[in-house]
């Protein structure tokens, strides 16, 4: 076999056809498009068991003997990610910095250390991190007391695990002024792990476990955070603009964009602010928060360096009010899991109970884009094949499954229920009547459409249907 020719296929050694050859096989199946949105009565009722048990089992979520339960990801006290999960997570951040970056011409990427800033005020409720012997040592110098000296002393040491990135973002913003000439508006960007205390009542995973309701424990989120640096006078129509575009971004890549909403608060200290909401099975959770935190921060950062802080507005110097738009990225992942699922019914069984599940994540968020899979002809030619179509798509940036490796033999029914809750949008089956024409079956996750096409074509037709879903 002639591998490598350029002569119309580049993975087998035919010659290209004239035209391309097509065949629709169409797979009817009837679906239930939001199983989780309002009115999914027992499904809803479930809390989603069903999602949970295919994300644990696809290795989005990781957990034990069995998933945790919808609480521990949401809390951030899990085992984290599992392989497909973190993929979507990095897919949903790399999205995030698309629309963060290009949107303004003056925001910048940032890089804050994990620990506070140096000079930055500690709070004394702070999460620390300090080594147990440094701990049993320091308890020991306190004696009978609870407290004294050599514990304060231990904990005033102790690094200060970060709880929000905006302390660290804020410490950078005069040499983002110098950068862009004291010109306002500008804006500082970055995305990073933060910590956050965790009851442990609100850590159960089993309910027959009792709990020391006196112990805290730590959750972490990956959160992204942009700081929109704006003069007073256009503080709230900043605001507002911010509004509109996150909740727009979010419900760009939503099956149903209708259970992303927001809702409007003010602080303490009657700051204005946004809270942008996904409708679980059980009610809202916060998955961004908006809000105009005036110049508070910035000047109990550089106490009586009000100079430094000045920036341009038109002709006029002033300080600048900071918008902060907060996000969390780990909560975004799980409401686009819910929001991706549908329950097919499996148009190849009598069984009328018989139903697929099938997580139909946007085209740029799915982990993988397509899976490459062998069907009856010579092993080893057409694991070549495989091979060569997976190095070329790869090298143009498109995420493949190799599931040719795959030494056990299974269904193409089978294969298209695993690759369907793995929400790929894309299925090439590589066979003998490749090696003779150079055409491949193509089936979509979305429509269960098989169609014949020349593997010659398939880079090009994978490249542009991720662009285009990018640009809708």
């Amino acid at each position: 076999m002639a591998l490598g020719s350029r002569q119309g296929c580049r993975w087998c050694g035919r010659a290209a056809l004239g035209q391309p050859r097509r065949r629709r096989v169409p797979e009817p199946a009837r679906c239930s498009a939001r199983p989780y949105s309002e009115g999914g009565g027992a499904s809803e009722a479930a809390g989603g068991a069903e999602l949970l048990e295919v994300c644990w089992r696809r290795l989005f979520l990781r957990g034990g003997v069995g998933p945790l339960p919808w609480s521990a990801y949401l809390s951030g006290r899990h085992p984290g990610f599992g392989p497909l999960g973190a993929a979507l997570r990095a897919n949903l951040a790399a999205q995030w910095w698309d629309s963060a970056l290009p949107v303004r011409e003056q925001v910048f990427p940032v890089d804050a250390p994990l620990h506070g800033p140096p000079g930055a005020q500690r709070d004394a409720q702070g999460l620390r991190l300090l080594h147990p012997e440094t701990l049993r040592e320091a308890l020991q110098g306190c004696g009978q007391s609870p407290g004294g000296p050599a514990l304060e002393e231990a904990l005033g040491a102790a690094g200060q695990r970060r709880e929000s990135l905006l302390p660290g973002v804020l410490a950078q913003y005069v040499s983002c002024l110098e950068l862009v000439n004291k010109r306002l508006p500008c804006g500082l960007a970055q995305i990073g792990v933060c910590f956050h205390s965790v009851p442990e009542s609100e850590h159960s995973v089993s309910g027959n476990e009792q709990h020391n309701k006196n112990l805290t424990r730590i959750g972490e989120r990956t959160t992204s955070l942009l700081a929109w640096f704006s003069s007073p006078r256009t503080a709230g129509q900043w605001l507002d603009y911010w509004l509109r575009q996150r909740l727009q971004w979010w419900r760009k890549f939503a099956v149903g964009p209708s259970n992303f909403s927001s809702s409007d608060f003010q602080d303490e200290e009657g700051r204005r602010g946004f809270k942008l909401h996904y409708s679980f099975p059980w009610g809202r959770e916060t998955i961004e928060t908006l809000k105009n935190l005036g110049d508070t921060e910035l000047l109990q950062l550089y106490p009586g360096e009000r100079s430094k802080l000045l920036g341009r507005d038109g002709r006029k110097n002033v300080i600048p009010h900071v918008l902060s738009v907060n996000g969390n990225l780990d909560r975004g992942v799980l409401a686009y899991l819910f929001d991706s699922l549908q329950v097919v019914e499996n148009p190849l069984t009598a069984k009328k109970t018989s139903q697929r599940k099938v997580l139909k994540l946007h085209p740029c968020l799915a982990p993988l884009k397509v899976a490459l899979d062998v069907g009856k002809g010579p092993t080893t030619e057409l694991r070549q094949v495989c091979q060569g179509l997976f190095n070329e798509l790869t090298e143009n940036g498109i995420s493949v499954w190799p599931g040719y490796l795959e030494t056990v033999h299974v269904s193409l029914e089978h294969l298209y229920t695993k690759y369907d809750e793995m929400s790929i949008p894309f299925m090439v089956l590589i066979s003998d009547g490749t090696l003779e024409s150079g055409v491949v079956q193509l089936r979509s996750r979305d429509t269960t459409m098989k169609e014949m096409m020349h593997i010659s074509r398939l880079k090009d037709f994978l490249t542009k249907y991720v662009t285009s879903a990018k640009n809708v």
